[in-house]
């Protein structure tokens, strides 16, 4: 959404968040612009900047798009926050409540962690394997796991089979996920590509599966 809006008070800016909170909740159109960290979605002649972890998708102008949304009321804009799916919302909003982490910073999180991951993490209190899995800093990692205890049902979480506790995922299969974030393929795809190979590989022989399997454009 723009950020070249009228001004407007602090007193109505608090009763606007309080009263809409929940304004705009989704958007269904079409792509017509791309920043690294944006996309402008346009529906009926009227451009909306969305701030989006799903960039690692494909878009070109002409795409369309639905993003599930939250709005984010600032004392100078109004930020527009999408997913393509509902649960990478709820997750969103959710560690909105966590202490030092605004909607920017939500934002990363989930560009380096599903919200399978994170609920996993957090059912199992376990902030090591977030921070392994993920690269999410350690003091971030633990600040997500205490804050969000009790507030991630077992049944929002990975099964165990798909997402691994500490210790299951060897030294070698986090030295490959890294080196192919690196080599530029995205933390979730490449962390899921090394997972369907033998976790017996060395890092190298993993990398190296995962090139012939799924190579770079």
């Amino acid at each position: 959404m723009s950020r070249y809006l009228v001004p407007v008070s602090s007193i109505d800016l608090l009763h606007f968040q309080v009263k809409y909170p929940y304004m705009i909740r989704s958007l269904l159109g079409t792509i017509t612009g791309k920043t690294d960290t944006s996309v402008i979605v346009t529906i009926h002649g009227i451009g909306y900047l969305v701030y989006t972890n799903a960039l690692h998708q494909t878009y070109v102008p002409g795409d369309q798009v639905e993003l599930y949304t939250h709005l984010a009321v600032r004392e100078n804009a109004l930020d527009l926050y999408g997913f393509l799916h509902e649960r990478e919302l709820e997750m969103f909003e959710l560690l909105l409540t966590v202490p030092k982490i605004g909607p920017k910073s939500a934002l990363q999180v989930l560009c380096q962690a599903d919200p399978d991951l994170i609920a996993t993490a957090v059912t199992l209190g376990d902030a090591e394997h977030l921070h392994t899995v993920s690269g999410i800093g350690k003091k971030t990692a633990s600040n997500i796991v205490t804050s969000l205890a009790g507030k991630v049902s077992l049944s929002s979480a990975a099964p165990m089979s798909d997402t691994p506790a500490t210790g299951s995922l060897s030294s070698a299969q986090v030295d490959a996920i890294d080196a192919l974030i690196t080599l530029g393929y995205d933390q979730k795809e490449a962390r899921a590509l090394v997972l369907k190979l033998d976790a017996n590989l060395s890092a190298k022989d993993l990398i190296q599966g995962v090139l012939r399997q799924a190579p770079l454009i």
